[in-house]
């Protein structure tokens, strides 16, 4: 079945993508591929993951480039993917441009390839690699400034780019060593505030979510991971409102709640 013909205007996505073994888990690859399925084809793809902090804002590279494998420890496998996916050099400069008239200052990094928080969603969403890709990267964690980031790129939704946010909803990895099996209550008290706010667009709580959530600051002792939810949130624009959850449920006591705005 081919895919959705685009819409005037694309979705903005949040992902929770995971660690490199989420890709062998019985369910998540399947529930991406699901997903993919039913959006509309994009042009083009602007990732923007949490392992991935540059200031001022940095583009990766804008022709094929390796893969920055940003993890240790892991088997062999795990170092052998690969994501082929094409340069995305006319998305750079539109970036660029939306982006030079507010004043915000962007560098270049040729040689920067997708990290695994790009492309290990990606390969699950579209194992062909054959839309082009361009990550950028954050280049503060302050919610507002990242929200104001991305109604800035917001008009690139109505070019067909799909702006995709890749995090965790929860991560704390030092905290699950000292946990038995099964959901922390930190996580699942997180998962159920966000959920809860986020269906109220009670965007104001979720910029101050280290205050005003239930153990946020254990869900998120370091924020990088929430923080590409409010990129999200910010070319999200009107469609706060029309928002739907693809994935949700715990991942090793993590939320990988998933959402699609628009």
């Amino acid at each position: 079945m081919n895919p959705p013909t685009a819409p005037a205007r694309m979705p903005a996505l949040y992902l929770s993508h995971g660690a490199p073994p989420l890709a062998d888990d019985p369910l998540w690859p399947s529930e991406l591929a699901a997903w993919s399925a039913v959006l509309p084809r994009p042009r083009a793809i602007l990732m923007v993951s949490a392992h991935w902090e540059e200031a001022p804002l940095a583009l990766g590279a804008t022709v094929p480039a390796p893969l920055v494998y940003d993890f240790w420890g892991f088997p062999e496998h795990y170092y052998r993917v690969r994501y082929d996916a094409p340069g995305a050099p006319e998305l750079a400069a539109s970036v660029r441009a939306l982006l030079k008239a507010p004043g915000t200052p962007v560098q270049d990094i040729p040689d920067r390839g997708l990290d695994h928080g790009a492309y290990v969603p990606l390969v699950e969403m579209y194992p062909e690699a054959d839309i082009p890709v361009l990550q950028i990267s954050l280049p503060t964690l302050d919610p507002t400034r990242l929200m104001d980031l991305g109604r800035r790129l917001a008009p690139l939704r109505d070019e067909g780019v799909l702006i995709v946010g890749s995090g965790f909803f929860t991560h704390n990895l030092a905290a699950l060593r000292h946990t038995g099996p099964g959901v922390p209550g930190w996580s699942a008290e997180f998962d159920a505030w966000g959920r809860e706010a986020l269906a109220a667009g009670d965007v104001d709580a979720l910029l101050d979510f280290e205050a005003k959530s239930p153990a946020g600051r254990l869900a998120h002792p370091r924020t990088e991971h929430f923080a590409p939810l409010f990129v999200t949130l910010g070319a999200a624009g009107p469609d706060l409102g029309a928002q739907s959850t693809p994935v949700d449920g715990f991942w090793m006591g993590l939320s990988k709640r998933s959402l699609q705005f628009g």
